[in-house]
Parts: structure tokens; C-alpha cells; sequence
């Protein structure tokens, strides 16, 4: 009978029942504390006190933490693929609510490049002890997000973005909850949409531009699409009524506010644009233009001939071009289409930017220019983008008139060699020898300077030498272990120029069946990146392709190194994380 029953009261058999009663609740209390006891030790595998936070983050077995998360996400998609919505939803509560997740989602913010930018709160998670605190911290009950704080940056156009920064928690709950939306978005995204995802890049989207232009059959009409103030005005409601993920959460994120000078705004419209989770979001927004496209227009068969209106998309986040065969099928049906279906979303297209073009003429797209020339196509670095890159190289060089040559060089290789990387897919070669021309015109400039009353071959002797066959070279010979080692500027000639291999349109990182795919483009990529370095390369595959620190794979997309240690009086190289060598130093 239950406690307390009128029936048994004051009779010995109720005292007894009371107190088994009484000694069952705190036996089952007692059960359910040491249930989580362990269930934290099983994360953490540790025996350290609970109070201990700090060795308890350093303790967290993070290869289990991806496993675990990357399992639930595949079982994600097979769900999603199946049409299974209640599964997809269970699935997706798991996810949110597991401690491996958590985890990964507090790692995630203090690991990027925004970890020392405070939100309103001015809080940043700076120790293990707050970190494993915040995992803790990551409740849906009583969840309570806090305005945003508003700044701006400045665009290429002069005009002035405006960003809204999260605190630590807010973005800690972004990148949990969109460890369980991402995977559905790759499911429904446009099959031609490379912006703000999962191994996709922009040099993908070019590649889809040579392969749709490129032929003499192709496409002479090209509407350059822009959307104004696409992460600012997207709509509230049909993102609560049109987005798979806890409404609750997702309407507390768009209501928070923003602050501006101490005083908080309402936000009516658009994502927090700075936020995790908001990229994806405005991603999920635009899905749907490919097929409502491909709906219309199709190839098709009349009298034994095959017509085809040739309308492609391809897509970057925002940023878009739709081929067609005729400029009117653009203007005066494909564009109304694109009206009516950003309406809905509360968006609408940008009229400046938005432009309809003949492939002779060419158009820049992700800093690329897209031209005809004699019908043959050429892909080229756009010179608004040359002239960009060649302005931030003059001020590096004018910001620091009194360095060494050595910290000249130092500050100006990383900012030539990605530039370089990044348009080495594309025809480069003759923009890449005038940048290396300018950048030398202006060093010779920096080098007189330095010395008045100096001759010039006094000059060219100090700072340019010959150097693998080539004169005047920028370069400084340091002295290292007793040992000269000669430290050259990067030439942005010297990258070769590599076709980019584009992903399959299809590919999902997150469904087990395009596993094995991924692994081998991965192999392909860091195999290109170490073409001509075969000692590298051997390394690379004798660490089993994962840094020795972490046990994640080192690859091509993420930065690393070549370290070294003493073991037993010898010398061993060995690659590694940058993030993981400044952590374990």
C-alpha cells in the first residue's frame, strides 16, 4: 500500500511498510547516484573526484566522443532517407542530450578562431575546469539565451556588415544542436550548392562553372544572383515551420535581441548572423531552387531530336548563377521564379548585383572571372581580387618599414601562399608572375629605403640573391645549430597550377555508404599536397595518416606540421596539428 494510507494508519504493519517505504526511495536514490557516478567514469575514463573538472577535461577520451557522435549522425540520415520522421526526432533528442556531444560542442567554441571574443556576458572559457563545467551546463531545461552583442565589419564595397556575437554558452548550444541538424541539411540540399558545407569548398562550385560552360554546346546566358541581406531578413516563421529541429530552442535563438550601445534591440526577422548555426540555417532557407528548376525545365524528346534548355544552377551560400540558352527564358520566367521563391522566405534579390550576362563578356564569381575567349573557356583570378590581394601585401610592407628582412618574410609567405593555393585550380600562371612582380617592386622600394646613402648594388647584394637558378631573390641565410638556412619569400609562380577535382554532387560526409569515397579523396588530396616531398609523404603513411597526439587524420584541409623529438640521442620528425603542438607544448 502507498505511504500513508488512512486504511493502515497507527497499526505496527503500517510503521513497517512506512519504513520500507522510506528505506526504498533512499536505496533507489542511492542506485540512480551511483549510476551516474559511473556513467561519468565511463565517459571520462577516470577515477578522479567529480569536483576535479580540470582533469576530468583532460581525462575526456575524445576518439570514443566522435564515434559515438558520428554513429548517431549516420543513423540520422539512414532515418531521414527512409522517411522515418518520428526516428529522425528521437534520434536527433539523443544526440542533444549525450554527454560525447556536449563535449564536442564545448571543444568545438573554445578551439576556433572566435574562442577570445566575449559576447555580452564578457565570459570566455579559458580553463579545463570551465570547459568541463560547461559541458554540464548544456541543459534544454531552463535554457535561456542572452542578447546578442552587435558589431560591424567592414565589406569589400565599403558598406558595413553587421555581426551578432553569442556568448560562450549561446554558442556552445548552436554547435550541439547543429551536430543533429547538419546531417539532415546534407540530405535535402541542392545537389549544386558548395557554400557552408561539410567537405565542400569554393573551388568545387568553379569546377561546376567549367563543366557546365566549358563546351561549344554549352550555355551563352548567365543571370549573376545575389540576395539582399540574406542572413538579416530570412523569415522567422518559415524557419520555425520549415526547419527539422526542437522549435523551442530555435525560436529563443531568433527572439533573443541584440545589444547596441547598451540598449537591446528586438529581432523581427533574419539569423544571428555570427552564430554557429546560422550558416546552415540560411543554407536550408535556399534549398529547393535546384529542384523547383529542374522541375521546369528538362531535357526532352520531339521527333526523334533532343532538346535541353541547359538551365543549371550552381550555388555558394548566398552567391548563385543559373545558365540558360536564352536570355528571355532568364529574364522574364527563371527571375520571377526566383521572386516568388525568396517572397516566401522574406528575402528578396539584391538589384545591383544582380545581372544577366553573355558568356563572351564574361562575370566574376567567388574572385574568379568566368570568360569565352574565342570559344574557348578560361577560368582567371577576377583583378578586383588581384588588386585586393596586392593592396594587403603594399600594407603589410609599409606597416613595418623598421622590421628585419627575416619578419618582412615571415608575415608576408603565409599571405602568398594561400592566396596562390587557392586559385591554382583556375588559369594562373600569367596573373601569379605580375603579382610576384608587383611584390618585388614593392620590396625593392622597402630595401632602399632602409639605405640612402647606400648604392643600389650595395642593396641588391644585402637583400636579393641567386637561389635555385633564379636572381633576385628575397631572401635571408639563417644560422641554425651552427648550420645556414637560407629563408626565401614565397613565389606565387612556384605553385603549381592543379585542376581541381570536383566532389560528386551527390556525396554525403555523414552517410556510412559514401565512406570508403571519402577516405580516398581525402588520400587524394594530401597525396597532391605532398607531391614531389616523398619523405613526407612516407611519413604521413608510416604515423597511419593521424597525428600522434590527437589520433585524428592529418589532412589537407587542416593545417599541420613537421615537428621533431629526441628519443634515446636520435633526431625523429614526425607530422602533427598545429592546434594539437601549441596545446601539448
Amino acid at each position: 500500500m502507498p505511504f500513508g494510507n488512512r486504511v493502515d494508519r497507527g497499526s505496527k504493519f503500517a510503521l513497517t511498510r512506512k519504513s520500507a517505504d522510506f528505506y526504498k526511495v533512499i536505496h533507489y536514490k542511492k542506485l540512480i547516484e551511483l549510476l551516474k557516478g559511473a556513467k561519468q567514469m565511463n565517459v571520462n575514463k577516470t577515477t578522479c573526484a567529480a569536483t576535479d573538472y580540470e582533469f576530468a577535461w583532460k581525462s575526456i577520451d575524445w576518439k570514443k566522443c566522435e564515434r559515438e557522435v558520428k554513429k548517431l549522425q549516420e543513423r540520422i540520415v539512414k532515418a531521414r532517407k527512409e522517411g522515418r520522421h518520428g526516428k529522425v526526432k528521437s534520434l536527433q533528442w539523443t544526440l542533444t542530450h549525450s554527454f560525447s556531444a556536449k563535449a564536442i560542442a564545448v571543444k568545438r567554441v573554445t578551439t576556433n578562431e572566435g574562442k577570445k571574443t566575449p559576447g555580452v556576458d564578457g565570459v570566455l572559457w579559458t580553463t579545463g575546469k570551465a570547459k568541463y563545467e560547461a559541458i554540464l551546463d548544456l541543459k534544454r531545461k531552463g535554457y535561456k539565451p542572452q542578447p546578442l552583442r552587435r558589431v560591424f565589419i567592414k565589406k569589400a564595397n565599403g558598406k558595413l556588415r553587421p555581426l551578432g556575437i553569442p556568448i560562450m554558452k549561446d554558442r556552445a548550444m548552436q554547435a550541439l544542436y547543429l551536430l543533429a541538424l547538419e546531417p539532415i541539411a546534407e540530405v535535402t540540399a541542392d545537389a549544386h550548392s558548395y557554400g557552408f558545407r561539410k567537405e565542400r569548398r569554393c573551388q568545387d562550385a568553379i569546377e561546376q562553372c567549367h563543366t557546365v560552360l566549358s563546351h561549344g554546346y554549352s550555355p551563352k546566358w548567365i543571370l549573376e544572383g545575389d540576395i539582399k541581406g540574406c542572413f538579416d531578413h530570412i523569415s522567422h516563421e518559415w524557419l520555425l515551420n520549415n526547419i527539422p529541429m526542437d522549435k523551442d530552442i530555435l525560436r529563443k535563438w531568433l527572439k533573443c535581441g541584440v545589444i547596441f550601445k547598451g540598449e537591446l534591440y528586438k529581432t523581427e526577422e533574419g539569423t544571428m548572423q555570427g552564430g554557429i548555426i546560422s550558416p546552415t540555417l540560411a543554407n536550408m532557407a535556399l534549398d529547393g531552387i535546384q529542384p523547383m528548376l529542374a522541375k521546369k525545365y528538362y531535357r526532352y524528346t520531339r521527333n526523334g531530336k533532343q532538346y535541353s534548355p541547359m538551365v543549371n544552377l550552381v550555388r555558394y551560400a548566398d552567391d548563385f548563377i543559373i545558365t540558360s540558352a536564352e536570355r528571355d527564358v532568364l529574364e522574364k520566367e527563371i527571375k520571377p521564379m526566383l521572386v516568388t521563391f525568396l517572397a516566401e522566405r522574406g528575402l528578396e534579390l539584391s538589384e545591383e548585383k544582380t545581372l544577366i550576362t553573355h558568356i563572351d563578356d564574361g562575370f566574376d564569381f567567388l574572385g574568379f572571372n568566368i570568360r569565352k575567349y574565342n570559344n574557348v573557356l578560361l577560368i582567371k583570378p577576377s583583378k578586383k581580387c588581384v588588386k585586393k590581394f596586392l593592396d594587403s601585401i603594399r600594407y603589410t610592407i609599409e606597416s613595418n618599414k623598421s622590421c628585419t628582412q627575416e619578419t618582412i618574410i615571415r608575415l608576408l609567405n603565409p599571405k602568398i601562399t594561400g592566396w596562390a593555393n587557392y586559385y591554382r585550380c583556375g588559369v594562373s600562371s600569367q596573373t601569379f608572375q605580375r603579382v610576384d612582380d608587383q611584390i618585388y617592386r614593392k620590396l625593392w622600394q622597402w630595401a632602399k629605403r632602409r639605405h640612402p646613402k647606400k648604392s643600389k648594388k650595395w642593396v641588391l647584394n644585402r637583400y636579393f640573391h641567386s637561389y635555385k637558378g633564379r636572381t633576385w631573390r628575397f631572401l635571408v641565410v639563417l644560422n641554425k645549430n651552427n648550420k645556414e638556412d637560407v629563408f626565401p619569400l614565397k613565389l606565387a609562380f612556384e605553385t603549381k597550377i592543379v585542376r581541381h577535382k570536383k566532389i560528386k554532387s551527390e556525396a554525403n560526409p555523414f552517410d556510412i555508404e559514401w565512406k570508403d569515397y571519402f577516405e580516398e579523396r581525402g588520400t587524394y588530396k594530401m597525396t597532391l599536397s605532398l607531391k614531389g616531398r616523398k619523405s613526407l609523404l612516407y611519413l604521413w603513411k608510416k604515423q597511419n595518416k593521424t597525428c600522434p597526439l590527437c589520433g585524428e587524420r592529418i589532412t589537407a584541409d587542416i593545417q599541420w606540421n613537421v615537428r621533431e623529438k629526441v628519443v634515446d640521442g636520435k633526431s625523429i620528425k614526425y607530422l602533427v596539428h598545429d592546434k594539437c603542438y601549441k596545446q601539448h607544448r
